[in-house]
């Protein structure tokens, strides 16, 4: 998932600097909810992580 946000993130700004700023922008925030879905999973498994 971090890996997908990472792709959105370049292709915004590669986007962004070719002057496709529609692109960009739904690039930019499908970037910024797949991190902060990641941010939201990493963190309820850091804190219910399970003992062996």
């Amino acid at each position: 998932m971090l890996g997908n946000a990472v792709l959105f993130l370049i292709i915004a700004i590669i986007a962004g600097a070719v002057g496709f700023s529609g692109i960009a922008g739904a690039a930019s925030t499908i970037a910024q909810i797949l991190f902060v879905l990641f941010l939201i999973l990493f963190l309820v498994s850091f804190f219910t992580g399970r003992s062996r």
